[in-house]
Protein backbone atom coordinates (compact mmCIF):
# COMPACT_ATOMS: atom_id res chain seq x y z
CA UNK A 1 0.00 0.00 0.00
CA UNK A 2 1.11 3.16 -0.80
CA UNK A 3 2.38 5.71 2.13
CA UNK A 4 0.73 9.01 1.65
CA UNK A 5 2.88 12.53 2.39
CA UNK A 6 1.79 13.61 5.97
CA UNK A 7 2.65 17.50 6.94
CA UNK A 8 3.31 16.61 10.37
CA UNK A 9 2.20 20.49 11.11
CA UNK A 10 -1.54 19.14 10.92
CA UNK A 11 -0.97 16.39 13.16
CA UNK A 12 -2.14 16.83 16.35
CA UNK A 13 -2.06 14.53 19.50
CA UNK A 14 -4.73 14.85 22.73
CA UNK A 15 -6.19 12.18 25.57
CA UNK A 16 -9.57 11.26 24.59
CA UNK A 17 -12.15 9.09 26.06
CA UNK A 18 -11.69 5.27 26.20
CA UNK A 19 -14.68 4.25 24.62
CA UNK A 20 -13.39 6.31 21.28
CA UNK A 21 -10.50 4.31 21.73
CA UNK A 22 -11.39 1.17 22.41
CA UNK A 23 -13.11 1.43 19.12
CA UNK A 24 -11.15 2.08 16.87
CA UNK A 25 -8.73 -0.75 18.43
CA UNK A 26 -11.47 -3.66 17.95
CA UNK A 27 -12.30 -2.41 14.90
CA UNK A 28 -8.71 -2.06 13.04
CA UNK A 29 -6.13 -3.41 15.43
CA UNK A 30 -4.88 -6.45 14.57
CA UNK A 31 -5.80 -8.35 17.62
CA UNK A 32 -9.40 -7.17 17.41
CA UNK A 33 -8.97 -7.00 21.46
CA UNK A 34 -9.18 -3.97 23.59
CA UNK A 35 -7.15 -4.16 27.40
CA UNK A 36 -7.37 -2.43 30.44
CA UNK A 37 -6.20 0.89 30.12
CA UNK A 38 -5.30 4.13 32.24
CA UNK A 39 -4.63 5.99 28.98
CA UNK A 40 -5.71 6.70 25.74
CA UNK A 41 -4.43 9.52 22.59
CA UNK A 42 -6.03 10.02 19.55
CA UNK A 43 -3.72 10.93 16.97
CA UNK A 44 -5.44 13.90 14.80
CA UNK A 45 -5.23 15.21 11.52
CA UNK A 46 -6.13 18.08 10.32
CA UNK A 47 -7.71 17.76 6.43
CA UNK A 48 -9.33 21.38 6.24
CA UNK A 49 -8.79 22.55 2.53
CA UNK A 50 -9.89 26.41 3.48
CA UNK A 51 -9.76 28.57 6.68
CA UNK A 52 -13.34 28.10 7.02
CA UNK A 53 -13.45 24.52 6.98
CA UNK A 54 -12.49 23.41 10.47
CA UNK A 55 -12.00 19.47 10.50
CA UNK A 56 -9.97 17.00 12.37
CA UNK A 57 -10.04 13.31 11.34
CA UNK A 58 -8.92 10.37 13.96
CA UNK A 59 -6.42 8.49 12.44
CA UNK A 60 -4.90 6.31 15.18
CA UNK A 61 -4.69 6.03 18.87
CA UNK A 62 -1.93 4.98 21.41
CA UNK A 63 -3.20 3.25 24.66
CA UNK A 64 -1.28 2.77 27.74
CA UNK A 65 -2.34 0.27 31.01
CA UNK A 66 -0.79 -1.37 33.64
CA UNK A 67 1.88 -4.20 32.64
CA UNK A 68 0.49 -7.34 32.93
CA UNK A 69 2.33 -9.77 35.86
CA UNK A 70 2.58 -8.87 39.41
CA UNK A 71 6.62 -8.27 38.61
CA UNK A 72 6.86 -6.45 35.73
CA UNK A 73 8.75 -3.18 37.41
CA UNK A 74 10.87 -5.44 39.44
CA UNK A 75 11.96 -6.90 35.93
CA UNK A 76 13.00 -4.04 34.08
CA UNK A 77 14.95 -2.68 38.06
CA UNK A 78 14.78 -3.54 41.22
CA UNK A 79 14.16 0.32 42.07
CA UNK A 80 10.78 0.55 40.33
CA UNK A 81 7.66 0.77 41.92
CA UNK A 82 5.24 -1.02 39.99
CA UNK A 83 2.73 1.84 40.06
CA UNK A 84 5.77 3.80 38.03
CA UNK A 85 5.65 1.93 34.96
CA UNK A 86 2.81 1.73 32.41
CA UNK A 87 3.09 -0.80 29.22
CA UNK A 88 2.04 0.20 25.57
CA UNK A 89 -0.91 -2.50 25.43
CA UNK A 90 -2.06 -1.07 21.65
CA UNK A 91 -1.14 1.32 19.15
CA UNK A 92 -3.14 1.73 15.63
CA UNK A 93 -2.13 4.40 12.88
CA UNK A 94 -4.32 4.09 9.61
CA UNK A 95 -3.12 2.46 6.77
CA UNK A 96 -1.23 4.62 4.35
CA UNK A 97 0.20 7.16 6.92
CA UNK A 98 3.95 5.66 7.31
CA UNK A 99 5.77 4.10 10.46
CA UNK A 100 7.28 7.79 11.30
CA UNK A 101 3.93 8.87 11.87
CA UNK A 102 3.42 5.83 14.60
CA UNK A 103 6.87 6.91 15.77
CA UNK A 104 5.52 10.65 16.13
CA UNK A 105 2.32 9.59 17.84
CA UNK A 106 4.78 7.41 20.81
CA UNK A 107 7.01 10.20 21.14
CA UNK A 108 3.84 12.70 21.55
CA UNK A 109 2.48 10.69 24.28
CA UNK A 110 5.40 9.78 25.77
CA UNK A 111 6.29 13.85 26.47
CA UNK A 112 2.51 14.17 27.74
CA UNK A 113 3.36 11.20 29.81
CA UNK A 114 6.15 12.75 31.38
CA UNK A 115 4.95 16.48 31.67
CA UNK A 116 1.59 15.23 33.62
CA UNK A 117 2.71 11.54 35.42
CA UNK A 118 4.90 10.41 37.78
CA UNK A 119 5.73 7.42 35.41
CA UNK A 120 9.75 6.33 35.17
CA UNK A 121 9.08 3.78 33.16
CA UNK A 122 7.47 2.22 29.92
CA UNK A 123 7.75 -0.91 28.24
CA UNK A 124 6.21 -2.60 25.12
CA UNK A 125 6.64 -5.79 22.89
CA UNK A 126 6.39 -6.22 19.51
CA UNK A 127 4.38 -9.64 17.45
CA UNK A 128 6.97 -11.42 15.78
CA UNK A 129 4.17 -13.47 14.65
CA UNK A 130 2.89 -10.43 12.61
CA UNK A 131 6.26 -9.62 11.09
CA UNK A 132 6.97 -6.81 13.57
CA UNK A 133 10.64 -6.28 15.10
CA UNK A 134 10.15 -2.90 17.25
CA UNK A 135 10.79 -0.74 14.28
CA UNK A 136 8.89 2.27 16.10
CA UNK A 137 10.42 1.52 18.68
CA UNK A 138 13.93 1.96 17.18
CA UNK A 139 13.27 5.18 15.85
CA UNK A 140 12.22 6.91 19.50
CA UNK A 141 15.14 5.17 21.04
CA UNK A 142 13.78 2.56 23.24
CA UNK A 143 15.74 -0.17 25.11
CA UNK A 144 15.69 -3.49 23.40
CA UNK A 145 16.20 -6.07 25.63
CA UNK A 146 15.65 -9.28 23.65
CA UNK A 147 12.83 -11.66 23.38
CA UNK A 148 14.13 -14.63 25.64
CA UNK A 149 12.40 -12.16 29.17
CA UNK A 150 10.00 -14.99 29.50
CA UNK A 151 11.61 -18.21 30.38
CA UNK A 152 8.86 -20.39 28.76
CA UNK A 153 7.46 -20.78 25.69
CA UNK A 154 3.49 -20.35 25.36
CA UNK A 155 0.97 -21.25 22.95
CA UNK A 156 -2.12 -19.96 21.13
CA UNK A 157 -5.22 -22.24 20.73
CA UNK A 158 -8.02 -22.89 17.84
CA UNK A 159 -10.93 -24.96 18.92
CA UNK A 160 -12.93 -25.03 15.45
CA UNK A 161 -10.70 -26.00 12.60
CA UNK A 162 -12.02 -22.61 10.58
CA UNK A 163 -11.50 -20.57 13.95
CA UNK A 164 -9.87 -17.86 15.66
CA UNK A 165 -6.43 -18.32 17.18
CA UNK A 166 -6.74 -17.21 20.80
CA UNK A 167 -4.52 -16.69 23.34
CA UNK A 168 -3.18 -18.82 26.46
CA UNK A 169 -4.35 -15.92 28.58
CA UNK A 170 -7.73 -15.83 27.10
CA UNK A 171 -8.44 -19.19 27.15
CA UNK A 172 -7.25 -19.66 31.15
CA UNK A 173 -10.46 -18.31 32.76
CA UNK A 174 -12.67 -21.33 30.79
CA UNK A 175 -10.22 -24.45 31.48
CA UNK A 176 -8.26 -23.13 34.63
CA UNK A 177 -4.92 -23.95 32.67
CA UNK A 178 -3.53 -23.23 29.43
CA UNK A 179 -0.99 -26.52 29.60
CA UNK A 180 -2.01 -28.20 25.76
CA UNK A 181 -1.91 -31.63 27.46
CA UNK A 182 -4.13 -30.86 30.48
CA UNK A 183 -6.95 -29.04 27.98
CA UNK A 184 -6.60 -32.71 26.11
CA UNK A 185 -8.33 -34.40 29.49
CA UNK A 186 -10.68 -31.93 29.82
CA UNK A 187 -12.64 -30.99 26.45
CA UNK A 188 -14.27 -34.18 24.63
CA UNK A 189 -13.17 -32.78 20.95
CA UNK A 190 -9.80 -32.15 18.86
CA UNK A 191 -8.82 -28.78 18.94
CA UNK A 192 -5.39 -27.13 17.48
CA UNK A 193 -2.42 -25.49 19.12
CA UNK A 194 0.51 -23.45 17.87
CA UNK A 195 3.53 -22.10 19.62
CA UNK A 196 3.40 -17.97 20.08
CA UNK A 197 6.37 -16.57 19.16
CA UNK A 198 8.42 -14.97 21.80
CA UNK A 199 7.40 -10.73 21.79
CA UNK A 200 10.91 -8.80 21.17
CA UNK A 201 10.67 -6.30 24.58
CA UNK A 202 11.47 -2.83 24.98
CA UNK A 203 11.87 -0.02 27.25
CA UNK A 204 11.75 3.36 27.83
CA UNK A 205 13.20 5.55 31.07
CA UNK A 206 11.10 8.64 31.11
CA UNK A 207 12.42 9.58 34.90
CA UNK A 208 14.87 12.82 35.30
CA UNK A 209 18.56 12.33 34.99
CA UNK A 210 19.24 11.39 38.97
CA UNK A 211 16.75 8.38 38.70
CA UNK A 212 17.15 7.67 34.86
CA UNK A 213 21.03 7.10 36.00
CA UNK A 214 19.86 5.22 38.67
CA UNK A 215 17.80 2.58 36.74
CA UNK A 216 19.84 2.25 33.70
CA UNK A 217 22.63 1.29 35.86
CA UNK A 218 20.24 -1.46 37.67
CA UNK A 219 18.94 -2.55 34.59
CA UNK A 220 17.77 -6.50 34.86
CA UNK A 221 18.50 -7.06 31.14
CA UNK A 222 21.05 -5.29 28.86
CA UNK A 223 20.63 -3.18 26.74
CA UNK A 224 21.25 -5.26 22.91
CA UNK A 225 21.31 -4.34 19.47
CA UNK A 226 18.10 -3.63 17.77
CA UNK A 227 17.00 -6.58 15.45
CA UNK A 228 16.60 -5.73 12.14
CA UNK A 229 15.26 -8.80 10.29
CA UNK A 230 11.63 -9.91 10.14
CA UNK A 231 11.84 -13.89 10.79
CA UNK A 232 9.58 -16.71 9.37
CA UNK A 233 6.17 -16.89 10.74
CA UNK A 234 5.62 -20.16 9.21
CA UNK A 235 4.67 -21.94 12.26
CA UNK A 236 3.61 -26.02 12.52
CA UNK A 237 0.01 -26.01 13.74
CA UNK A 238 -0.50 -29.48 15.43
CA UNK A 239 -4.03 -31.22 16.71
CA UNK A 240 -4.54 -32.73 19.62
CA UNK A 241 -7.33 -35.57 19.84
CA UNK A 242 -8.78 -35.51 23.53
CA UNK A 243 -7.48 -37.78 25.99
CA UNK A 244 -9.01 -39.95 28.37
CA UNK A 245 -7.47 -41.28 31.63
Amino acid sequence: MSTKYVDISKLSVKPISKNVAKEMIVKHHYTHLWSKSKYAFGLYHDSSHSFFDNHSDLIGVAVYGDPIGRHSAQSISDVLDRKEVMELTRLYVHDGYGSNVESWLIGQTMDWLKKNTKLKALMSYAAPQEGHVGTIYQATNWIYQGNKIRPNDSWVFKFDEDGEWQHGRTIFPYYGTNNPEKIQKKIKKPFWIRKELRKHRYVFILAGKKDKKKILNTLKYPSLPYPKEKISTELEVIKLEPKND
